[in-house]
């Protein structure tokens, strides 16, 4: 079936693709990341790791997307060739399974949209929101049950595709996010106590900077929150003109992403430091990187505010949409393969979401479920990032960076030193940094760091998810070549 063509302008470009970068990972895995590791010196190693990492690989995904106009899988066979094929589909699988288990973050945040509308309180303590987290959280059906509607909404708005649907929803939502982050920050630092959650955001602690741990969050974080390595840049360039500025436009998302994450972390750190019932639970609160940090500071923070229950509605509702954008994103990924291989958009919407919902239930069943997927996927998005810069180094970096991202229409150029140097070294950093982080679990769990079979941050896990998926891809390497719809690049 040929498919109706379907553009984003300019501007629609920018906002999704912000949409995917400032949702709920910034403002609930930024806060709790940034405060587990030192706060100053991960705030260096972050920035460092966006501008070295997430916005050449950004580039590159932008670059390879407009060129081919395919999805992911097709856009490795035809820029990488036949048999790259199958390392398409590992990055589509693993942006599936972080779909799966976003889902049901942002399932957290409707959750507090409707808390704030009928049952909010005032003045309440750390005990009490921390109650209010754990016993939601405790409760598989309650989470199971945000995380459907979760998902039927993000199936709802890409349903209606990209322009009529994921441009009109990001241009609106994603300003108004912004600008309530801003007033909230401001509310935050006139709370007693905050200077102290202030200091300790912006501190650079050389005990942090100098642990490799820190560096290797940093850069999981700036692929998790700029949408480096999903496939996503990939997937929205096929939609853009093929004069759009490349390096500007990366340069946007990624400082944009580190705009919104500090926004967000200067509400959140602050708060626990002005809220917590001493300098002693604050410090522990802020060392932990306890999943609900963000749920529990902030919205305790509300409860202090003239008209707070407002505000928290307002904040919560606009989280849940930000993490709506993001959703768009990555369901996008996936539909976009299919309709490469013959599927319509609607069909390949609801094949996707539907599929998404069940895989994401075994993450909304409790915590250390969606730990650990938190733990697999983030590994495999550095992975992914790796795919993309190992095809581009076989094709030819400098070509690449001279006839697709330095092309007519960018308004400034990457220098040759910096974007090649960077794309020859992310296959490097990668294998170092997940080989270094495996092996650190044979000290964390030392009798089981081999178990597949146990939920927790082991070897055995990354192994046995990650093996099945690059399997499963590989078996498929010669159906999807054949199947895949070819692009203008189709060599």
């Amino acid at each position: 079936m040929k498919q109706k063509k379907d553009h984003f302008s300019t501007l629609g470009y920018i906002a999704a693709a912000l949409g995917m970068c400032i949702g709920t990972g910034n403002v609930w895995r930024f806060p709790r990341i940034c405060a587990a590791h030192g706060g100053g010196a991960f705030i260096v190693a972050w920035t460092v790791a966006t501008l070295f990492f997430a916005v050449p690989l950004l580039s590159i995904e932008m670059a390879i997307g407009r060129k081919t106009r395919l999805g992911v899988v097709g856009s490795f066979r035809d820029y990488g060739g036949k048999k790259s094929t199958w390392l398409g589909l590992f990055v589509v699988g693993v942006c599936f399974f972080l779909m799966s288990y976003y889902c049901v973050v942002q399932g957290y945040c409707i959750k507090y949209t409707i808390n704030s509308a009928v049952s909010f309180e005032t003045n309440m303590t750390t005990a009490t929101t921390a109650a209010l987290w754990e016993s939601f959280t405790g409760s598989p059906s309650q989470v199971i049950l945000m995380h459907a509607i979760g998902m039927a909404a993000g199936c709802f708005v890409v349903y209606k595709g990209i322009s009529g649907g994921i441009e009109s929803f990001c241009k609106v939502m994603i300003p108004a996010l912004f600008l309530i982050l801003v007033g909230l920050a401001v509310y935050a630092l006139t709370l007693d106590g905050a200077s102290a959650g202030l200091q300790y955001l912006f501190t650079i602690d050389t005990k942090y900077l100098f642990s490799s741990d820190t560096w290797i969050q940093a850069f999981v974080q700036a692929a998790w929150s700029t949408g480096a390595g999903w496939g996503f840049i990939t997937t929205y360039a096929n939609y853009i003109d093929s004069k759009e500025d490349i390096p500007n436009s990366c340069l946007l998302m990624g400082l944009g992403d580190n705009l919104g994450a500090l926004l967000a972390a200067i509400v959140v750190i602050p708060s626990i430091c002005a809220l917590s019932p001493s300098a002693q639970a604050a410090t522990e609160a802020l060392s932990q990187g306890n999943y609900g940090i963000t749920f529990i500071y902030v919205y305790q923070l509300f409860s202090t505010i003239p008209g707070g229950r407002f505000i928290s509605f307002i904040f919560f509702f606009l989280l849940s949409m930000a993490a709506l954008t993001s959703m768009f994103s990555m369901i996008e990924v996936s539909v976009k393969a299919l309709i490469d291989l013959g599927f319509s958009r609607q069909k390949g919407v609801l094949l996707v979401c539907g599929a998404g919902f069940l895989v994401g239930c075994f993450s909304a069943y409790n915590l250390a479920n969606i730990d650990n997927q938190d733990w697999v996927w983030g590994l495999g998005l550095l992975i992914s990032g790796a795919l993309f810069s190992i095809v581009v180094i076989k094709n030819g970096v400098e070509k690449l960076r001279r006839e697709e991202i330095n092309s007519e229409g960018a308004l400034f150029h990457f220098p040759k030193v910096y974007f090649n140097t960077c794309t020859y070294l992310m296959p490097v950093l990668v294998v170092v940094m997940v080989v270094w982080w495996l092996l650190q679990t044979r000290n964390w769990y030392p009798n089981t760091w081999l178990n597949p079979f146990v939920i927790q941050d082991n070897t055995g896990t990354v192994l046995l998810q990650l093996g099945i998926l690059s399997f499963t891809s590989l078996f498929l390497n010669n159906t999807l070549n054949r199947k895949t719809s070819k692009g203008p690049a189709s060599k």
